[in-house]
């Protein structure tokens, strides 16, 4: 299992920041941002290896199942 942040969303954030430092705002300047998008994977195949059971409310609110 996984819960970590959207690598998208922190990229599309990330190149926000650069448009504003070319447009010559000086990065000491710009506010700091936390994520607000987060992903929760489950991987059944290394759970599975693992003899773990997955229970089916939890694999209901991933956003990604890898089997």
């Amino acid at each position: 299992m996984s819960y970590g942040v959207n690598i998208a969303e922190m990229e599309r954030r990330a190149a926000v920041y650069v448009d504003r430092i070319l447009k010559g705002a000086k990065p000491a300047d710009l506010p700091v941002e936390q994520p607000t998008k987060f992903d929760f994977v489950i991987n059944l195949k290394t759970a599975k290896a693992l003899g773990l059971t997955i229970p089916q409310s939890l694999l209901s609110r991933a956003d990604q199942v890898i089997e």
